[in-house]
């Protein structure tokens, strides 16, 4: 879990976000984004639905979805993804990576000042601008690794 002072940070970013934007700040949102900020698992929306739900059981997976579209637009979170067909969303702004397992999804962030020095191509300019970057380490978490490595009895 993330640090609670970070979450609320987070928070009132989102807050002041919403206020400049003129977005109104109901409680279903709060607790979306509370959901995202919240998570080192970079959920995608089914996941956010169905914990949020367990606090707001009337929330629909339409409000989770145009929620997080809307927290996107409003630069608050980020995309990460497509993983079998299911996007997920890291409210993490600073420059970081990430590594996703191939099997069980597990994402999990991390820094390298060596990649941050990786120098886009040139020929990427010829297919627009460029707003961020970030590099996707895919692989076999340990956990999968070890009950793959596990004999059968």
């Amino acid at each position: 879990m993330i640090d609670n002072a970070e979450v609320e940070r987070r928070l009132a970013a989102f807050r002041v976000a919403a206020k400049t934007a003129g977005v109104k700040l109901t409680h279903q949102r709060l607790e979306i984004f509370r959901e995202v900020a919240a998570s080192q698992d970079h959920p995608d929306a089914e996941t956010v639905h169905r914990a949020v739900r367990l606090r707001l059981p009337t929330v629909s997976p339409d409000t989770v979805y145009r929620t997080l579209w809307l927290l996107n637009d409003l630069g608050l979170v980020a995309t990460l993804g497509p993983r079998r067909d299911s996007l997920r969303f890291d409210a993490n702004l600073e420059p970081h990576h990430h590594y996703v397992c191939v099997r069980c999804g597990l994402a999990r962030d991390f820094t390298s000042a060596e990649l941050d020095a990786l120098r886009v191509p040139d020929a990427v300019n010829s297919f627009g601008s460029i707003a961020a970057t970030h590099v996707e380490v895919r692989g076999v978490c340990v956990a999968c690794a070890a009950t793959t490595a596990a004999p059968a009895d």
